[in-house]
């Protein structure tokens, strides 16, 4: 590495923060740099005030129970945060430059140094950076910053026809998720929630750096390099040169060894900018991690101003082409994304902010979740827009572990005053903010512009809910494209999730762009027309799962279900007294507008719940049945559905949801469902009560699979009734139905609620698939007993179904972040499973509190 003039300090770690009433402290006095703020409350940075009061226990946990109400008046006061640091060799002749940068705060917040103002800023969405050459001194240094209170800037603004969860937030470029939503509770954060640092340059710096692949073969990628480059001289300090200053960058690209593989020296800088296209021999390209590796070399950009090195960027750095097929050769409307020339079946799930207190989430709670999401066979994330541009640890995990992101932009379920010319200015600094600090990312597939606002415009105004324009239109269809031109061209962008239109139909017309499946659950009724008046369906029929078959959509970026949290989860963070079915805390762990649809959707497939542990297992078993369903009919219709994207990976809060994965990291039963409806080689079962048993093989990979599939039918005491073996040869990237068998042909002399189909690989590699022919509610499961043996040494449990067929196999301990190998299994009589568990830092695993049951069982 070479020695750059340019330095950074982080200031991040421990401040202290106090609060008073609006207008009760002159902002003199609160930012004075010898204030004696000894008596105030310590609070980390990066972090929020709620961390920082629950953590001194000043505000009760407030996750626990009703807790979060309690903390609501945190929101109607004016918070200061403070923190002191040294500067040493702090030369006012000098030509250094200082700047203070914050990544994230939370909003409206007036920054101090030293007691001088030095700007303010209105956007939780962005980063700020300041200039303060001419405020800091040798020694000790004082910085202070006042946060309003959110009222205070939107108490005066116009309120719109719609705006969901709540009328404030249009006017403020802050997280939608804080004001509530339908998975999680209203905590309306403030703080400083990302690092700080103080960065000293002289002379010039890189503003950034902008690396995209233009062209790849075997032979040769082509990267183009572009870094814009930033003078820091003052006036005075130009006035005082006699010769301009003479500025060019050394660009390299490194392998893993860290040697140079391509490489571009003394590139001159002009007009602010150098600009350079490497040639790399022999790539290695940046792949999801099923499709093969998803290498990083190192990019370094080096400036020289007169040959002494000033500044240094230095990134990890995929070579990849990426796509978005709106077409297929034949002219049909597709929705396809093309990596290196491989036309991809997205798989994943949508992702809501990690914490409700975005900025205590640590870095290893991003880590663990983008794990697990690879570990399900997941290659793909779609950022949501009603939370934040991610913090940089998640798209480095993406980068790192093989996993697309599907970006949305900030804006979610409601009108912005794009007729505003400062909303307009703050929404452009905040794109421009987050296009350049994200755009090399190979993650990073695609940008869009919104989430359901196109669409749900349509339908409101239809129903009457909405009789103004079409507010923030120009901010997706205009501003957003113009800006990515400029700062971002190589990748693909697309206005709303969901998008397009064909033949009169709405914007989520499964016959063009990407379709959001709220059949299921919510019950809406489709197809509908542009302008029609939306219908809503709650009856078991209107909600079921059932109706996913009926969808051929192009690309299914939104559907899903409710299910419990798992039980650890719940205890944890409810009174002992209210852990029951019905009580009022389980009601309010589930923020949806009606719970009628879980309870619907339960009746029409398990049966209703007469207790938790019943409640627990059928909105799970719901839950990963009707993924299965969905995502395996997805996948069966791959020549032109080309992507399925769950809603959602994860929960902010310990609720009730249509997450895969609970709050305390443990994944609901859908997840272990996934690690087989996701695997790039599927073997699924088409069948519907009194049809064909339609036996198809689904292959993602790039080869060609030959072998046979094996059909076993047994009873549910585990006597074989049918075993046949069927040849199969699937081309890559294609689904083929191998074989239809008739109900009655496999049956022998039992009904269909008495059967357990599996299907089983014989000469190639795919996961075993098991199904019932009738809903739970209808199957004659008799009763079984387990039986279990712990090896606490090699950290694992073994599972034997000892009398008859045991129906969701469960494991549970007090205990989060754990993970198991496998968990919610059916096992055959005498089949036996071994799961390992492991903590991802490997802390103690209590074996003596296991819990071990089947729904048809009694825990062991």
């Amino acid at each position: 590495m070479v020695n750059v003039r340019r330095s950074s300090q982080d200031l991040s770690g421990q401040w202290r923060i106090q609060h008073y009433e609006v207008g009760e402290k002159g902002a003199m006095d609160a930012a004075a740099a010898a204030l004696d703020d000894r008596f105030w409350i310590g609070a980390a940075v990066p972090g929020d005030v709620h961390g920082a009061l629950a953590a001194r226990g000043i505000i009760d946990p407030p996750y626990f129970g009703h807790n979060d109400a309690k903390s609501r008046w945190i929101e109607q006061k004016e918070w200061w945060y403070r923190t002191t640091f040294n500067l040493t060799d702090v030369d006012a002749s000098s030509e250094e430059h200082i700047e203070l940068v914050f990544e994230g705060l939370d909003t409206f917040a007036s920054i101090y140094v030293n007691g001088h103002e030095i700007g303010t800023t209105a956007n939780m969405l962005m980063s700020h950076t300041f200039d303060v050459t001419r405020v800091v001194r040798n020694g000790w240094n004082a910085i202070a910053v006042r946060f309003d209170p959110l009222h205070l800037h939107h108490r005066d603004k116009e309120l719109f026809d719609w705006s969901s969860y709540t009328k404030e937030r249009p006017w403020l470029r802050k997280a939608a998720m804080n004001f509530g939503w339908d998975w999680g509770p209203r905590m309306v954060t403030v703080g400083i929630w990302g690092a700080v640092r103080l960065e000293r340059s002289t002379v010039a710096k890189l503003e950034n750096v902008y690396a995209r692949t233009e062209r790849i073969s075997k032979e040769q990628a082509q990267v183009h390099i572009t870094a814009a480059v930033r003078s820091v001289l003052s006036y005075r300090d130009r006035q005082k040169r006699t010769q301009p200053v003479v500025m060019t960058c050394d660009i390299r690209l490194l392998n893993d060894r860290g040697d140079t593989v391509a490489g571009a020296d003394s590139w001159p800088v002009a007009d602010g900018e150098t600009d350079a296209v490497l040639h790399v021999s022999e790539p290695r390209l940046w792949w999801t991690h099923d499709l093969g590796e998803p290498y990083l070399y190192t990019l370094e950009v080096t400036l020289y101003a007169d040959g002494q090195a000033l500044d240094q960027y230095r990134q990890p750095f995929g070579i990849r082409t990426l796509e978005l097929a709106l077409n297929n050769e034949q002219g049909e409307n597709r929705f396809a994304f093309i990596l290196n020339g491989v036309q991809i079946y997205a798989k994943g799930a949508n992702w809501i902010p990690a914490d409700q207190l975005i900025g205590t989430i640590p870095n290893s709670r991003y880590r663990e979740l983008v794990e697990l999401s690879v570990e399900a066979h997941m290659n793909m994330l779609r950022v949501w827009a009603g939370g934040i541009y991610e913090k940089d640890v998640f798209y480095d995990e993406c980068d790192r572990q093989g996993v697309l992101v599907w970006q949305d932009f900030a804006f979610a379920n409601a009108l912005f005053p794009d007729f505003n010319r400062d909303f307009m200015d703050l929404v452009r600094q905040e794109v421009t903010n987050n296009v350049l600090r994200l755009r090399s990312r190979a993650s990073l597939a695609l940008w869009c512009g919104n989430n359901e606002i196109d669409w749900l415009y349509d339908m409101k105004t239809a129903s009457g809910d909405i009789t103004s324009p079409f507010y923030g239109e120009l901010i997706y269809h205009e501003l957003i494209p113009e800006l990515l031109e400029q700062l971002d061209p190589s990748r693909p962008y697309w206005p709303s999730s969901p998008y397009g239109e064909s033949h009169g139909q709405d914007a989520n017309d499964p016959d063009t762009g990407d379709r959001h499946n709220w059949q299921v659950w919510h019950g809406s009724v489709y197809p509908r027309k542009y302008g029609e008046v939306p219908i809503l369906d709650y009856s078991i029929e209107g909600v079921t799962f059932k109706n996913y078959k009926k969808d051929e959509a192009l690309f299914s970026s939104e559907f899903g279900m409710h299910a419990s949290a798992n039980r650890y989860t719940l205890e944890k963070n409810m009174p002992a007294d209210q852990f029951y079915w019905g009580s009022p805390e389980m009601a309010y762990r589930n923020k949806d507008t009606n719970h009628q649809k879980g309870m619907l959707l339960m009746e029409g497939y398990t049966g209703l719940p007469q207790n938790i542990q019943e409640y627990m297992n059928f909105s799970m078993l719901t839950q990963a049945e009707g993924l299965r369903y969905g995502i395996e009919h997805f996948r069966r219709i791959n020549h032109r559905n080309r992507g399925a994207l769950v809603w959602q990976l994860n929960d902010s809060w310990p609720g009730t949801s249509w997450s895969m994965i609970d709050y305390e990291l443990l994944p609901k039963a859908s997840y272990y469902y996934a690690k087989t409806f996701f695997h790039p080689v599927l073997m699924s079962l088409d069948h519907e009560p009194g049809e064909p048993l339609d036996l198809w093989i689904v292959n993602d990979t790039q080869d060609e699979i030959s072998g046979q599939l094996r059909l076993n039918i047994y009873d549910l005491h585990g006597e074989v009734l049918h075993s046949s073996a069927h040849g199969v040869k699937v081309q890559p990237q294609s689904s083929l139905c191998t074989v239809s068998v008739d109900e009655a042909d496999i049956l022998g002399a039992r009904r269909p609620e008495e059967v357990m189909v599996e299907l089983v690989s014989e000469g190639f590699a795919a996961p075993v698939n098991r199904y019932f022919l009738r809903d739970p509610k209808d199957v004659l499961l008799p009763p079984t007993q387990l039986s279990v043996h712990v090896n606490e040494e090699e950290q694992s449990v073994t599972v034997t179904a000892c009398d008859a067929i045991a129906r969701m196999v469960k494991l549970e301990l007090p205990m989060g972040r754990i993970r198991f190998s496998d968990n919610y299994f059916d096992l055959l009589p005498g089949e036996s499973r071994t799961v390992t568990l492991r903590h991802p830092e490997m802390q103690a695993l209590p074996f003596t509190q296991l819990r071990v049951s089947a729904m048809n069982g009694g825990e062991a």
